[in-house]
């Protein structure tokens, strides 16, 4: 699970930005008048960075085999299309799952070339139970309020307190949404996507989905392949390790994101002055985590709180710079402040937040089976621990509470599919939220699928974020449906941006797009 590319691509078609044009599937253009949305109400709710967009709210069935029962309500947004030629709507979602789309519309609108989101309504929507969807689901507000217990359970009460902690949570969740939880899956949230399509007056979508949005996605393109016009996924969840096993590979894989950042820091010594040696940076870290676990930063900052803070580095290296003077301050200083500041800025959880985390429980919980046998995560985190130690137990205990959920499991879908129009794929090799070999099976799983491979990215969301190789593949494929084809492992190759500097370099900023993208992807999928 934890394979880098290797011969990505016969040696003909590795020239990025070389296309071939394939045929964008059967579908035409819809017109302005079969979309429009005979059941929305737009209004006006433009911000100062997206002034155009609108919103609108749908409702649907809490359950869809019930279309005459409860209902709920779905937050949208849109950006209009503006040019005479249409292409109809392009759902767009940041992953998660809990992940807001409502600002990523206004987004990937002013992302994208002119020419091209001028062709199409980009619709963003909060999935049920997300934010301003009605109900949103917030189980247990303040759950990760600091201190918790040490996430490494070195002691039997280390461990009793995380178990208690999660038990807790799914149990609260139980009792404040029995009658929602059973609702709370992909396939629901697939569902309402066909409703929205239905009410936009469109017969099909595009679709753009980033992180979990990519199962998202390709779920939408197994239930109603004849409803897909164009399907960009960008970092690919694996689909046959949904969810208990994926959680386990993303261990591994941040595991190498860490020590890829602690090389960076040894790169820099003159800067941070934290050595040459990534191994001994590295100690020196745990060693910070350790002083930590005994005396936590200003009452905030324990070894859990620790590790939250430096996760996001793993979905994005725009934040390595700070990570890293907060780490030297720490231990070069003795000042806590940065680090403090760093955690407040990276790692607090707000009533979003909140809000986010119940509707990932409940999605995954709900999604796939998880083992109930808590000796079952025990051997199997121990296991991953001693190879990989960074993010496993913190990751073990974020995902715990499915060991406990007050509902049953579905069974994951298998996402193989014949059926679809070409579909353009992105895939960085050192991802860490959604490791490399993901992306090479939905190129598998998906016929007539294209493999963009960012060679030496390790980033969790990479196109629209800066690397124009990448995106130019996007805009060819979103303008007439042009995809690469190559003769390796991926269609087409482009390499990685180079890491950031340090922040008193003049050339230190992360370009602007992909801090934004960043912040709307969030962490944790």
């Amino acid at each position: 699970m934890r394979k880098r590319a290797a011969a990505l691509c016969g040696a003909a078609a590795v020239v990025a930005g070389t296309f071939t044009a394939v045929p964008a599937g059967a579908s035409t253009p819809q017109t302005a008048q079969t979309a429009q949305a005979a059941k929305l109400t737009w209004k006006k709710c433009g911000t100062t960075d997206y002034p155009t967009l609108q919103c609108a709210s749908l409702k649907v069935p809490l359950d869809h085999a019930n279309p005459q029962g409860q209902e709920i309500t779905l937050a949208l947004s849109r950006v209009p299309h503006t040019a005479k030629k249409y292409q109809g709507p392009l759902l767009v979602n940041p992953g998660g799952p809990g992940g807001s789309g409502l600002t990523l519309a206004g987004f990937v609108a002013s992302s994208l070339p002119k020419a091209v989101a001028a062709q199409y309504d980009v619709i963003g929507f909060d999935p049920r139970g997300v934010g301003a969807s009605k109900p949103a689901l917030d189980c247990e507000p303040g759950y990760f309020n600091p201190v918790r217990p040490d996430s490494v359970p070195s002691t039997p009460a280390i461990e009793k307190a995380n178990l208690s902690r999660a038990k807790s949570f799914a149990a609260a969740c139980g009792k404040k949404y029995a009658s929602v939880l059973p609702y709370i899956n992909t396939i629901s949230a697939v569902r309402d996507m066909d409703s929205i399509r239905e009410a936009l007056g469109a017969k099909k979508i595009n679709y753009f989905g980033y992180s979990y949005g990519t199962y998202l996605g390709a779920v939408y393109g197994k239930l109603y392949p004849e409803r897909v016009r164009r399907l960009v996924l960008d970092s690919i969840v694996d689909p046959t390790g949904v969810w208990y096993d994926d959680n386990l590979a993303q261990d591994y894989a941040f595991d190498d994101r860490h020590r890829a950042l602690m090389s960076w820091i040894a790169k820099y010594d003159a800067t941070y002055k934290l050595g040459t040696d990534p191994e001994k940076i590295e100690a020196k870290w745990y060693a910070m985590r350790a002083a930590l676990a005994k005396k936590p930063a200003e009452g905030k900052v324990g070894a859990s709180e620790l590790e939250d803070t430096f996760i996001p580095g793993g979905y994005y290296n725009g934040y390595w710079p700070y990570l890293a003077e907060a780490f030297a301050a720490y231990v070069n200083d003795n000042n806590a402040d940065p680090l403090v500041e760093a955690y407040e800025n990276f790692a607090t959880v707000d009533a979003s937040g909140d809000n986010g985390y119940s509707i990932y429980t409940s999605v995954q919980c709900r999604d796939a089976s998880w083992p109930r046998d808590w000796n079952q995560w025990r051997k199997d985190n121990w296991a991953v621990y001693e190879q990989a130690p960074f993010m496993a137990w913190n990751n073990a205990w974020y995902n715990a509470p499915c060991a406990f959920w007050p509902t049953e499991s579905k069974k994951p879908v298998n996402v193989a599919n014949g059926d679809l129009p070409p579909a353009l794929l992105f895939q960085a090799t050192d991802d860490a939220a959604t490791p490399y070999q993901g992306g090479v099976t939905v190129h598998r799983l998906l016929a007539r699928s294209s493999l963009v491979v960012e060679q030496g990215g390790g980033n969790h969301g990479i196109s629209l974020s800066g690397n124009t190789c990448l995106d130019k593949y996007l805009a060819a494929y979103l303008t007439d449906g042009t995809v690469p084809r190559g003769a390796g492992e991926a269609d087409a190759v482009c390499q990685a941006l180079p890491d950031p500097e340090p922040l008193t370099s003049k050339a230190a900023s992360p370009s602007a797009r992909g801090s934004t993208l960043h912040g709307l992807l969030g962490f944790r999928g």
